[in-house]
Parts: C-alpha cells; structure tokens; sequence
C-alpha cells in the first residue's frame, strides 16, 4: 500500500519551506511539493517528490491522482495582490480555477482512499473591503461576516474560494438522488499582513513594512506608499506557519466555522517607521503615498477580531510588534545584508 502524502503547492515559498520542515515525519507521512520553481535543495531529502508544474495543467492533476494517496492539501499556490491588479484575467484563472481543480483532486483522492482530505487555504483580509477611512475606523475589530466586499481581483478570487470550499464541505451535490459527502474538509485562515525576514519583499500591497526594514539595513532611503496614519493588522511569518498547523491539528468538532481570521498586531505606518528608526537610527524613511495602493490598504479593516480562532483551536500569536521586529525581523534583516557584503 501507498503511504499516504500530504501535498503543498506553491510549495517554494517561505510558508512552503516552513510547513515542510514542520511536517517532514517519515514514520507517519511523506511530503511531496509542488511548484514552478525547483524546490530549495535543502528541502528536497524531507519530501517524497518535488513536482515542477503548474496548478493548472490536466495532465498534472491526473499524475497526482495516480501517483499519491492525498490526504491533507495545503494549497499556498496563488497570484498575489499587485501583480492580479495588471493581470486580473490570469489572477482568476491560477486563484479560481487552480483552486477548484485541487479541491476537484480532494473529492476524487477522498472517493479513492476513503478517508476525509484536509484542504488548508490561506486566505486574506483582501476578502474585506470598507468604503472609506471613516467606516474603517468605526468598525473596529472587523469579523469574518463583516464587510465582504472586497475592491481587489485577489480580494474577490480568495473570498469565492472560501465559498467554493464551504460548499464542498456542506453542500456537495445537494440535489443528487444519492446525496454523498465530497469528503473535503477545507479550512482557512484569513492572514493579515504576513512579514518575512527570509524573503523578499517584492511589491506586495501590505509590503512598504518589510520595505522599510531591508531599505534601513541598506542604509537607502524609502518613500513609503502609504501615509503616515494607514493602519491594517499584520503577523510575522513564523506566527503564519503556526496558525496553518495549529487550525490542521484541531479537532472537526472543534471548529464552528470554515474560515477565520488571526491577528497578532496591528501599527500605523508610522509607527512602524518608529521600530525600523529604533533599530537603524540613520534610516532616512518618509511618506510618498501612491494614490491607488493606499486606496487599497484603506479598505482593509484596521484590525482583525480572531476570538473564534481563540475559542475554537486555541489560536494564541506568539509575536507581537516589539518582538516581531527586535527578534525576528531586525536581526536576520540585517545578519542578511552584512554576510552579502562580506561577499
């Protein structure tokens, strides 16, 4: 017999990199990764396979579904903010139609093996969108029913796959003669602002954060896109992982919803400038905002209510901002650029 998988697209990313060491458990599973890009060579001993494709390829999914005995899916594979704002057709196609062929894979390897698959999902705040500065800062900590209106294609992709994953859990064919269960078990998790000391910032919305940091430790100045006063709650990365493993682990019965926010802190942009000066009291860092990415942030709530995920699996951060910053961010940030200039 098979030893059954637990599959992760867009598995070359941090979340990807972190969710494999987390998961990497020879006596219980094998991990096989999936993304466009060759998966990091440090990784490769802790999977089964590492698949080079996309999300979007027949031939792919078919492999899968001969290949693997799936048990759990952690689809991290997506088009992200900005970039779906150029290529908003594409954005649906990869976010919409990737995501349905992977809950599709669900049904088929549930039907195959017998048992219920978990598909974990990260969502996002995107999925909210408030019309303006004065309805955002009375609504206060928003909750996952509030403000669904969401003014990104991302927005709107992440939030009808929330619906799509709903429906595979409850409502599968509801009108068939035989009604069956899909046997998919989807969650997800409405991240804020995820902050990474490892990669990249790379022109996300929600990135002028990390932009201020790796512009500090470069001794660069930085124009920040947004005003001094936008505020949207964010996490550091390790805090993201945990949360993806931590809602996996609980109990079915444990949860009264399919989706949930989490939070972890939530500053103004300048009171991020404040923690990045802290740390590098050089920094040259003002405010430039760019009309249409504020716009964009503006309609993101201020902060997130994450007492469900509290109550339900005992969702408890482990980094609020000071800690984000003066052990997570600042250090790794500038031990990065000080080995590069060392060579």
């Amino acid at each position: 017999m098979r030893k059954p998988v637990i599959l992760i697209t867009g598995a070359n990313g941090e979340i990807g990199h972190g969710l494999i060491e987390h998961l990497h458990n020879p006596d219980e599973h094998s991990v096989v990764a999936l993304d466009l890009k060759p998966i990091d060579e440090r990784l490769q001993a802790m999977c089964q396979a590492c698949i080079g494709g996309d999300i979007l390829d027949d031939f792919l999914m078919g492999r899968l579904v001969s290949e693997y005995e799936i048990h759990a899916i952690y689809h991290l594979a997506a088009l992200l903010s900005t970039r779906a704002e150029y290529t908003p057709e594409t954005a649906h196609s990869v976010n919409v139609e990737g995501t349905l062929k992977l809950i599709k894979l669900a049904v088929e390897q549930a039907r195959w093996h017998g048992h219920r698959v978990k598909f974990l999902f990260p969502s996002s705040i995107a999925a909210y969108g408030l019309p303006d500065v004065e309805t955002k800062a009375r609504a206060g900590r928003v909750k996952e029913t509030d403000w669904n209106f969401p003014q990104t294609m991302y927005g709107c992709n992440k939030l009808y796959c929330e619906h799509l994953g709903r429906y595979y859990t409850y409502h599968y064919r509801q009108l068939a003669a035989e009604q069956t269960r899909s046997g998919v078990d989807f969650r997800a998790i409405r991240f804020p602002g995820l902050i990474s000391a490892v990669t990249m910032p790379s022109g996300g919305t929600s990135d002028y954060a990390p932009e201020m940091i790796h512009a500090a430790a470069k001794g660069l100045p930085y124009a920040c896109f947004v005003g001094p006063e936008a505020r949207i709650p964010f996490m550091a990365m390790p805090d993201g992982i945990k949360a993806l493993l931590a809602l996996a682990a609980a109990p079915e019965e444990k949860l009264s919803q399919r989706v949930y926010n989490v939070g972890a802190f939530s500053p103004t942009a300048a009171e991020i400038r404040s923690l990045v000066c802290e740390a590098f009291p050089k920094a040259d860092i003002t405010f430039n905002p760019d009309r249409a990415r504020a716009r964009i942030i503006d309609s993101w709530p201020a902060d997130v209510n994450d007492d469900p995920a509290r109550r339900d699996w005992g969702w408890q951060p482990d980094y609020d901002a000071g800690r984000a910053f003066r052990e997570y961010l600042v250090p790794t940030i500038s031990r990065y650029y000080r080995e590069a200039a060392r060579g």
